[in-house]
């Protein structure tokens, strides 16, 4: 469903020098005449099969995000090649896309509409997404009066209800109660048993070694370890965050 081939990524930075000492000795942060550029990722290999539920752990600014967006066709890639089949859906942040003034149920509807959904497709949804998030009469209400755990709650209703065939999470799951999590777990469960192809990205090893079939481990912007055995992943990134401290 995904395949990348030597993929390369670098961000234009403004200013002077690389905020961090270990920056300059790892070489991420470039200069190509006056541009200095920090390279996002480097190189990087992957291929993600059709139902497959991938992890993607690493430290902080390994690049893990980067990644999804690029499944997504947010960013494109300044080398290599990025192979995708299916829509892709990407569930990212708390309430990524929603627009404050309009109704938890206004924002479903642009939401679909945006996703490439008719908006018959997305009133037949309608709800099955409001009884998923548990938000009630809250549905009618402006986004901007939501908490962050009441957005999640809707994005995710959202993205699970849409039947992409490649769903993106970026640390979505870590948001509201327990109960509501062990839903997002079936769901996605749910989802797999009919071939969606499912790629998290978390800092929450549990959740990691609870949903994935398969992980990689990121690190400065390259493929440390994987896509192989998930507790290889969770090892290497336990290593890196030890040497870090």
């Amino acid at each position: 469903m995904i395949q990348f081939h030597g993929v390369t990524l670098d961000f234009p930075v403004k200013g002077g020098a690389p905020t961090y000492l270990k920056e300059q000795v790892t070489g991420r942060f470039r200069k190509d005449g006056h541009r200095r550029s920090f390279r996002a990722l480097d190189s990087v290999d992957l291929a993600v099969e059709r139902g497959q539920i991938l992890g993607i752990v690493g430290p902080n600014g390994a690049g893990k995000s980067t990644i999804l967006r690029l499944m997504a066709g947010i960013y494109r890639p300044d080398d290599g090649t990025i192979r995708t089949r299916g829509r892709c859906v990407l569930l990212a942040g708390i309430g990524t896309g929603f627009q404050g003034h309009l109704s938890g149920r206004e924002n479903v509807r642009l939401n679909g509409s945006i996703l490439g959904l008719t908006d018959r497709e997305v009133l037949e949804r309608m709800e099955d997404i409001i009884a998923f998030s548990e938000l009630g009469e809250h549905i009618d209400q402006p986004i901007r009066t939501y908490s962050m755990g009441m957005k999640a709650r809707l994005g995710f209703a959202v993205a699970a209800h849409l039947e992409p065939e490649v769903l993106l999470i970026d640390e979505v799951m870590a948001v509201g109660d327990s109960a509501f999590r062990r839903k997002c777990q079936a769901r996605i469960r749910e989802m797999v048993s009919g071939d969606t192809t499912v790629v998290i990205v978390s800092h929450n090893m549990g959740t990691i070694a609870t949903f994935c079939d398969t992980a990689v481990c990121i690190h400065q912007g390259k493929v440390v370890a994987g896509p192989g055995e998930v507790q290889e992943a969770i090892t290497m990134y336990e290593a890196l965050l030890s040497e870090e401290e």
